[in-house]
């Protein structure tokens, strides 16, 4: 809300007293960090170091209110940090603006927090059901199963018929093996059985010649 930036940007001179002036009770004790860093992701693809855009709108959408809740108190703590205040002051400064302008009490504003905290957590769990979803781990309650799953189980199948035909193969493998095995032993046998028989062919035949040229020899006068 374009009023409670504004406000942002006065409530220093509005609520803070000038330096000098203040109480020294007032004095931040402890300076508490804007920029809270984000807690390290595993699982990330390698260079993912940054947030989409899209995402980043998603997440303001989801955060974005009426003006009156915590995520509006937020914006203003922001505006005041940008002044220079810090710690305790920011805060009581900011919490002082915004109560004024939104007559908001602190029991209010911290069930706000809550309520946003919740909304973070319940989208993330939406979020994460739906890449299980795509991703095949789990089946959606309606409808078929997306793009990615499908691929997925496609990738299943094909990697089984894959194992089926390799187990074919090994098979086949074996018998060619085993049949070629045989092949040669009988091929071997035969020729065995080629040679004897030639050898006794031969044998028989310069036997026969023998006495053949004996009997000519021997009996025709």
């Amino acid at each position: 809300m374009a009023i409670l930036d504004n406000l942002a940007k006065a409530a220093k001179d509005f609520f803070v007293e000038p330096d000098g002036e203040a109480p020294a009770a007032a004095a931040p004790r402890v300076a508490v960090p804007l920029a809270i860093p984000t807690p390290p992701l595993t699982g990330l693809p390698p260079g993912s170091t940054q947030p989409e855009q899209r995402h980043l709108d998603h997440i303001a959408q989801l955060l974005a209110g009426d003006g009156r809740d915590f995520g509006a108190f937020t914006k203003m703590v922001k505006s005041l940090a940008a002044s220079g205040l810090s710690g305790p002051l920011l805060y009581q400064t900011a919490f002082n603006a915004f109560a004024a302008v939104t007559g908001t009490d602190l029991p209010t504003l911290l069930t706000s927090a809550d309520a946003l905290a919740q909304k973070l957590a319940d989208d993330r769990a939406r979020i994460q059901e739906r890449h299980r979803e795509k991703m095949g781990d789990t089946v959606p309650l309606q409808g078929k199963p997306g793009a990615l799953a499908q691929l997925r189980n496609q990738e299943a199948q094909l990697q089984a018929d894959v194992a089926a035909l390799t187990q074919q193969l090994t098979e086949k493998s074996q018998q060619l093996t085993d049949t070629q095995q045989q092949l040669h032993q009988e091929a071997t046998k035969a020729q065995a059985a080629l040679a004897s028989y030639e050898l006794a062919h031969a044998a028989a035949v310069a036997e026969l010649q023998a006495h053949q040229q004996a009997t000519k020899s021997f009996l025709i006068k």
